[in-house]
């Protein structure tokens, strides 16, 4: 019988002898995981320019551990969220990680910066074959690169964002549609993100809108540059009408800030415009004029918008990482799945789980674990009654203007999985 997993309450439609546990609230899946508390440990920045975006994600984790612990999920288990400060730094998160392992943690979160990524799974991929009964799972929540999904994949990790050539074909499809498009300039971060928005915006605007011009491509060190001014003036001085970036927290803050400032006129095409800091800096001086590539909104409706409100309201700051939301349903889904949460078989469980979520049916792809999801443009603007939901303290919002569907957004991989 197919089992239909729903948020909030009790699942039916088992067994007689699964009668009783049902009426406790608790299904036949759960009833071996049941008040197990499973501790996730978030390993990120939480100091330096960056803690901004790395304080707001460890409040999103914890909220939303809180939301989907006990009837929440399937699973009936506890989400304890434990936060650890990486500073950015490969080095640093691979020790955290090592503390976290030592605690009994068997499931990491991660996603500011790629450097960090790999290193985490490298890290996480030797423990596993080293250390078998004590194996650990990495949830992906924010980072992008194609390759670690690509050449790069491994078994024990999972990715919950849309990569960057998925955000970069949705955007450019909409770009093929705006003939105000002309003349581009790339602006990004020295690292592997920022090349490769660098990259598929070039090999994608060649394929969809060859008439457009490559006028000018900077990359900046991650997270220290202060001042953008200088390389707005190369923008300007470029006679570029739009520029494509991949840039996140203080180095879109600040860019955003430095092209107001400087009095440029074109429009932005971002990855990460609504995070903390970035719809302050860009006010009603940005109106019409920042786009956003992204797989959630302000606007997906359900206890989604309901709980994002509730974050707002608590915390008296934006939630914007959608993919917390898909970790903790997954989780319980697959905890349910596999009557256990042993990340050995969580980690079965999760290759091809699909569910209905808030921005449609999504799919953990099992070939190489990169969830399949929709994608939206969405469009900075000031708030109405339509699109109410403002960000920051300002009287703004990102409302949608178009939506990709998975059919649209799903890639080819290249994934050869070395399964143990």
């Amino acid at each position: 019988m197919k089992r239909v997993y729903k948020l909030g309450s009790a699942l039916g439609g088992y067994a007689a002898s699964a009668v009783l546990l049902a009426g406790l609230g608790i299904s036949a899946a759960s009833a071996q995981t049941q008040g197990q508390t499973v501790k996730i440990a978030w390993i990120d920045p939480l100091s330096g320019l960056m803690a901004p975006v790395g304080s707001n994600q460890l409040r999103s984790f914890q909220f939303f551990g809180e939301k989907f612990s006990g009837a929440g999920n399937p699973a009936g288990v506890k989400f304890e969220v434990i936060g650890l400060d990486n500073k950015l730094s490969p080095q640093e998160s691979v020790n955290q990680l090592k503390a976290a392992i030592d605690q009994g943690v068997r499931y990491i979160t991660q996603g500011n910066g790629t450097s960090v990524a790999v290193a985490l799974i490298d890290a996480i991929a030797k423990h596993n074959e080293r250390n078998p009964g004590q194996e650990v799972v990495f949830l992906n929540h924010s980072a992008i690169d194609p390759d670690l999904t690509g050449v790069k994949c491994n078994y024990w990790h999972f990715r919950f964002d849309a990569d960057t050539s998925m955000k970069m074909g949705a955007m450019t499809s909409f770009i093929k549609d705006q003939k105000d498009v002309k003349k581009v300039y790339l602006m990004n971060q020295n690292y592997a993100h920022g090349h490769q928005v660098a990259k598929y915006a070039k090999d994608l605007l060649a394929e969809k809108r060859p008439d457009v011009q490559i006028v000018g491509e900077d990359l900046t060190p991650l997270a220290q540059v202060r001042d953008f001014s200088p390389y707005i003036a190369k923008i300007n001085a470029s006679g570029a009408d739009t520029v494509i970036t991949g840039n996140w927290g203080s180095d879109l803050s600040l860019l955003v800030k430095a092209a107001i400032e400087g009095g440029y006129n074109g429009k932005f095409y971002t990855y990460y415009a609504g995070v903390t800091g970035t719809p302050t800096a860009l006010g009603s001086g940005g109106a019409g004029k920042v786009y956003q590539v992204s797989y959630n909104t302000y606007y997906m409706g359900g206890d989604y918008e309901k709980w994002q409100q509730e974050y707002k309201e608590k915390f008296k700051d934006d939630y914007y990482t959608g993919s917390v939301y898909h970790i903790f349903r997954a989780l319980g889904e697959a905890m349910a799945k596999a009557k256990s949460t042993d990340p050995v078989k969580v980690a079965k469980a999760l290759e091809g789980l699909k569910f209905k979520s808030y921005n449609g049916d999504v799919e953990m792809r099992a070939t190489d674990h990169q969830l399949q999801q929709p994608l939206f443009i969405t469009v900075w603007q000031k708030a109405d009654k339509k699109y109410k939901h403002t960000a920051e303290a300002t009287d703004m919002t990102f409302a949608p203007v178009r939506e990709f569907t998975v059919a649209q957004t799903s890639t080819p991989t290249v994934c050869q999985m070395q399964r143990p």
